[in-house]
């Protein structure tokens, strides 16, 4: 009945939403914002006891969890962000005419109600609230139960600026309990809920794609690698190299598998320098011999999404193993190639099928802040409707709006 409830009133409060102006969604958003740095206590506050509670997750998950000052100013400023890109709804993609007179026009327009299912991340109930409000959908935040009473302090914030900008509290909905079932109930509420977006590990992400009644819209593990060609700086090499895997090994976007040409030269340097920041490397059989702190690397650790400061690393022999090899083991979601040489960073970049493939630059930046969108509900890895980042243009769909002057059908 929870379920049901919090359904309808989405749906009522999306076709409100629908017709919002711009300015309407952009100043609740600002409101949010400010809202959200005024109860920066009480957030924090919240979060500490989530983290108490959380001593057994491991550091990866934790530090997906954690709050501190920066980061919920960094909650507050990527709102902001939100509050200034340009409107998706109602911009129209594509116009056309046929010979009869007819005048036709692709528009922009939300998706509806959505669902968001996450784990871990509280900055998801912020994010996720903003985008889909700023692209005129109701939302159901669902958030794991480990990081409840942070999501409750930051929805309770973000209720305020509804309130303060005049807008439904219903357009941003929180599931108040942990109770599992409730995620069932989500997952078969065809008629409510429009399209569900899945955010945390494979065990949710595959079970919402089993059980979901409604279109999902999935955010897969990042088992991502980067290739280190025979024609890569140095310098850039382990700069990047370093930086994708140990900048954050709890998110998404971190390297979990490091190729490298046979051919380059700076391999042991690269390696030290990887060992040295505090990586554990499990290596091919060849590479063992450049530093007795190596590993051997088994046929699980190809497939591994470690979230932490581990990294798998082979040897290959040029760029079209290397593709080969993210062809198998892969997650299609981020890539990237560390090369001086534009004809083999071209080959790279249109053979590896990654919602994201980058050309020297770390990996790290698979990240909606990063592409200027300011937040994202996640970063798709399938192959319809949305791929990479989702913000806001993720989040609609389109019409096409035809205009005669009376014509009818022979």
């Amino acid at each position: 009945m929870l379920m049901a409830d919090m359904g309808e009133r989405a749906r009522s409060t999306a076709r409100r939403l629908a017709t919002a102006t711009t300015a309407e969604k952009a100043a609740a958003v600002r409101a949010m914002a400010a809202a959200i740095r005024a109860a920066e206590g009480a957030i924090l506050a919240a979060n500490a006891a989530d983290m108490e509670a959380a001593s057994e997750l491991s550091p990866a998950m934790r530090d997906r969890l954690l709050l501190t000052p920066a980061r919920v100013e960094g909650m507050a400023a990527g709102l902001d962000v939100v509050a200034a890109l340009p409107d998706p709804v109602g911009e129209t993609i594509r116009e056309w005419a046929q010979p009869n007179g007819l005048q036709f026009r692709r528009v922009r327009v939300p998706l509806g109600v959505v669902g968001i299912i996450y784990e871990s991340r509280p900055n998801v109930t912020a994010d996720a609230g903003a985008l889909c409000l700023m692209s005129g959908n109701a939302c159901i935040l669902r958030g794991g139960s480990e990081a409840l009473a942070s999501s409750k302090a930051i929805h309770a914030a973000m209720l305020a600026g509804l309130e303060q900008a005049g807008l439904p509290a219903d357009a941003i909905q929180l599931v108040p309990s942990a109770d599992r079932e409730l995620v069932g109930a989500m997952l078969g509420a065809a008629g409510l809920i429009d399209i569900l977006i899945p955010r945390g590990g494979k065990g949710l992400v595959a079970r919402v794609q089993a059980e979901a009644r409604v279109p999902v819209l999935a955010h897969l593990d990042g088992n991502n690698a980067v290739y280190v060609d025979k024609a890569a700086d140095p310098a850039k090499a382990v700069s990047i190299a370093v930086n994708a895997k140990m900048r954050r090994t709890g998110v998404c976007g971190a390297m979990e598998t490091l190729l490298v040409d046979r051919a380059y030269a700076g391999t042991p340097a690269l390696l030290t320098a990887l060992l040295d920041a505090g990586c554990e490397l499990r290596v091919t059989d060849d590479l063992l011999g450049l530093d007795s702190r190596l590993k051997p690397a088994g046929p699980e650790d190809w497939d591994t999404e470690y979230l932490e400061a581990i990294c798998a690393v082979a040897s290959v022999d040029g760029v079209a193993e290397a593709v080969a090899h993210i062809a198998a083991h892969g997650s299609s979601h981020t890539d990237a190639i560390v090369t001086e040489d534009a004809g083999v960073a071209d080959r790279f970049l249109s053979a590896v099928d990654s919602a994201i493939v980058l050309w020297n630059a770390s990996t790290q930046f698979a990240d909606g802040g990063e592409f200027g969108f300011g937040a994202e509900i996640g970063i798709a890895t399938g192959r319809l409707h949305a791929r990479g980042p989702v913000a806001l243009e993720g989040l609609t769909t389109y019409k096409t709006v035809v205009i005669g002057t009376g014509q009818v059908r022979p």
